[in-house]
């Protein structure tokens, strides 16, 4: 028994003596030292410039394709077949889902476009397309066709004076009505 009271007591003597360690150079966290504040020199801006925007554009890896896309329109042409049209409710409004056949394989950036420039439906027919970039037929490997999707969200607030959603193909187009 008076071993582990021995024991006990060195063993508290040895951790209250650790309590240097949070001030020393060995502990990790004072490596850096404590920071100091101080006072910082006014930025020179002109009157009337946002010194959160920078002043010369910046290039990245991705930016040639971002100022491509923003000068050339889209350049899809309809897919040949609408296979398939579901809408699904979603909050806040529906989900138009479309399946379509096209008519070349190595076809791209599948898009459902609106019938109007502002999405709104005519005499209650919410009308789309359903489009793609197809690539020149003399690359194409094959000539069998794919399948392609493409969806978008409708808000209830559109969908209350909408009675019908036609969705157009080159071939065929399909409706779904309340």
């Amino acid at each position: 028994m008076e071993r582990r009271v021995f024991l006990g007591l060195a063993a508290a003597g040895l951790l209250a003596g650790c309590g240097g360690f949070r001030e020393s150079r060995i502990n990790p966290r004072n490596w850096f030292g404590r920071s100091r504040s101080r006072r910082r020199e006014a930025a020179t801006a002109e009157p009337g410039t946002n010194p959160l925007i920078p002043e010369q554009e910046e290039s990245g890896l991705f930016d040639s394709l971002r100022k491509r896309g923003k000068d050339v329109p889209y350049a899809g042409t309809p897919v040949a077949e609408i296979s398939a049209l579901e809408v699904e409710r979603a909050t806040g409004g529906a989900i138009v889902r479309v399946r379509g056949l096209a008519a070349q394989q190595d076809i791209h950036d599948v898009r459902l476009i609106p019938g109007t420039p502002d999405a709104e439906p005519v005499d209650g027919i919410l009308g789309y397309e359903l489009r793609a970039v197809h690539p020149p037929l003399s690359t194409a490997t094959e000539l069998r066709p794919r399948e392609v999707q493409a969806a978008v969200f409708v808000s209830d607030k559109t969908l209350e004076s909408v009675r019908e959603i036609r969705v157009r193909g080159l071939r065929n187009e399909r409706l779904s009505r309340r």
